[in-house]
């Protein structure tokens, strides 16, 4: 009984320092967002876009976020069918 109590309060302190971090990030976003309005010109190949930098960076971020997801996921396929080879 008493190690469920102190798992449970383990549990909870995680979580209060998960939701502290959450919302530190969001606030220097919110922060970042409201001090970074002006607009900014990207060129690229021949292309060339006039945005906000704060969506500019947060395009970036999302890209780099769904690019770094796909290698993640690629290699740890890779290295589970390599295991996967030598074990059997």
């Amino acid at each position: 009984m008493a190690t469920r109590v102190v798992a449970f309060v383990k549990e909870a302190s995680v979580r209060w320092v998960h939701l502290t971090v959450i919302l530190v990030f969001a606030a220097a976003v919110i922060i970042f967002a409201t001090q970074n309005l002006q607009p900014v010109t990207v060129s690229f190949m021949g292309f060339s876009a006039n945005t906000r930098l704060a969506i500019l960076v947060a395009i970036i971020y999302v890209l780099g976020t769904v690019t770094g997801g796909s290698l993640w996921a690629l290699l740890r396929r890779s290295v589970e069918a390599a295991r996967g080879r030598t074990t059997a």
